[in-house]
Parts: C-alpha cells; sequence; structure tokens
C-alpha cells in the first residue's frame, strides 16, 4: 500500500486499524499503536477493575492487559487472539482482539460522528464510524475506556488548584476538542484559571471557520489569540488546522498549543514541522495553563 501521503503532515488523513471483537468490526488509530503481539499469559491484578485481564512484561516494561470485549458488555474473551499495544497519555496498555483485518487510510471528513439517538453501548465510547464496502467500522474512544476503568488516567483538573490565587485575564482562547467532556473540562480548567474569554468548538473544521470569519470581519485579534487545539477529530484534525493557521500571512502569529493524548516523539516532530508553538500531552492539565501564561507572557497578549 503507498503510505506516501500519510507521512506528510496536514493531510487531513489518518489510518484505521481494523479489528474484531466476535462478528463486529471496530477500529483504531495506527497512530496509537506500539506493535501488535499473540495472546499470552497475563497475571491477575487482586481487586482491580473486571475489564483488566492482569499484567504483563514483554522485554521489561510492564503492560496492563484490557479485555475490550469485556469492556463493550460483549462477555469474556477466550486466551488467545491478539493483543494491540498502544501508547498514549503516556499509558502502555494492551487491548485483547479476537483478530485483525487490515489498515484503512480515510479522511476526517468521511469519518460520522454518532449522534444521541445511537443508544447502543459503543456509543459512548466511539469517536466516530467508518462506511467500509457496506459495513459500519466502529471506532472506539480508547482514552475514555481507560478513564472510565481507572479516573485518575484523565485529566488531572486538581492542578488548577494548585497553582494558587489567579487574577482574571481577557486574552482571548480559542478552542479545539471533539469529546464534549474534555471540551467542557479544558473550559473549566482555563476559567478556573482566570481565563474567561474563551470560544470552544467541537472540531477543527469549526475553529478554522470561526478563524476564517473573524479575519474578514477584520476582528482576529479581539478573537482569537491563542488556539488549543486535539489532534484527533472529525472533519478536520488539528494537524491541518495547525498547518492553514501558521501557512496564511494573516494567522500565523497565532500562537497554536497542540493538547493529545497523541503527543508521542513521533507526533511531536510533526507538530513542529507544522509550527506549533507547544504540544503535550492530555492528562498534563496544569501544564496546559502554565504554557498559555508563558505564551501571554512572551508575546505580551
Amino acid at each position: 500500500m503507498d503510505t506516501k501521503i500519510l507521512l506528510e503532515n496536514g493531510t487531513n488523513e489518518l489510518e484505521i486499524l481494523e479489528f474484531t471483537l466476535g462478528n463486529f468490526s471496530y477500529g483504531i488509530n495506527v497512530a496509537k499503536i506500539k506493535e501488535i503481539i499473540s495472546y499470552q499469559p497475563v497475571t491477575p491484578v487482586p481487586n482491580s477493575h473486571p475489564s483488566i485481564e492482569g499484567i504483563f512484561m514483554p522485554r521489561d516494561i510492564m503492560i496492563t492487559a484490557i479485555d475490550l470485549k469485556n469492556c463493550l458488555g460483549r462477555g469474556t474473551s477466550e486466551p488467545k487472539g491478539l493483543f494491540i499495544i498502544t501508547n498514549f497519555n503516556s499509558l502502555n496498555i494492551a487491548f485483547h482482539v479476537d483478530a485483525v483485518l487490515g489498515i484503512h487510510r480515510v479522511s476526517w471528513r468521511n469519518i460520522i460522528k454518532p449522534d444521541a439517538t445511537i443508544s447502543s453501548a459503543e456509543a459512548s465510547v466511539s469517536t466516530g464510524i467508518i462506511k467500509k464496502d457496506d459495513q459500519l467500522i466502529i471506532i472506539l474512544d480508547f482514552e475514555k475506556i481507560v478513564s472510565d476503568i481507572n479516573p485518575e488516567t484523565g485529566l488531572k483538573v486538581s492542578e488548577i488548584a494548585e497553582l494558587g490565587p489567579r487574577s482574571k485575564s481577557e486574552v482571548p482562547i480559542l478552542i479545539a476538542e471533539d469529546s464534549p467532556l474534555l471540551n467542557k473540562l479544558i473550559v473549566d480548567s482555563l476559567t478556573k484559571a482566570g481565563y474567561e474569554n474563551l470560544i470552544h468548538t467541537e472540531n477543527g473544521q469549526k475553529a478554522y471557520d470561526v478563524i476564517v470569519q473573524c479575519k474578514n470581519e477584520g476582528s482576529l485579534d479581539e478573537h482569537v489569540k491563542i488556539l488549543i487545539t486535539d489532534i484527533e477529530m472529525p472533519e478536520m484534525d488539528g494537524h491541518r488546522l495547525t498547518k492553514l493557521v501558521k501557512s496564511d500571512e494573516k494567522t500565523k502569529h497565532i500562537p497554536v498549543i497542540i493538547f493529545s493524548s497523541l503527543v508521542n516523539d513521533e507526533m511531536r516532530k510533526k507538530g513542529e514541522a507544522l509550527g506549533a508553538d507547544a504540544q503535550l500531552s492530555k492528562p498534563e492539565i496544569g501544564n496546559l495553563v502554565r504554557i498559555v501564561d508563558g505564551l501571554v507572557e512572551k508575546y505580551h497578549l
């Protein structure tokens, strides 16, 4: 398969690995995957969550194994199949699946966002749906799955209180985050940190629409002085958004912070190449505020 376009930055495309649990197809962003290995025995952990099969240590790295079938209410996995080993939010997790079918290259514009009318168990842990050859592939929200099992892996909002008393700031900040929960947590955290002039949007396209409208109206400086963006989002991802902002003479001065569970060494290089001013992993909400503080001071915003 020709993957040259996937090595380019800001193409608004991603690779999805399709895997199965029973007769159902699911997907995961390839950028989250470290490797795929055959199932191997794990050591159970006493008093752990029912979806945690146990731990194992390939190459001296301890990895937690999660029974994905159990997470989705589809029973319990047999001691066979595969482990998809992932790395996001600085965590190494192995997800137990039945089989892997292949990799699909898709545009974020072709990923269907689940709507509120869907009430299945998958809906609450789904970031999108792909239609492939008349079959639906549900892209799972692995961050939510992990944070549901252990909330301590999510955003540590308590870090904001540790910053101490804060003065109010009118610096306008634009946020692009498709997860309603994370969007609210980011907004609440920034508000508690004194930043009250916020515009929050549900994906990169809607954030870019705000930027274009403000640019055309001549009000960009009044409404967008800092941009905070996730990477994985339907319609337009954060890398594409960063590329569009930083390649436009009228918007390239806007500091861009990439705040994503996908920030690893490889993704950091991509973000730097696109001109991102800062990049950090999602649990670091306290560091996000510190970076915003630093940009406000650096550019006298």
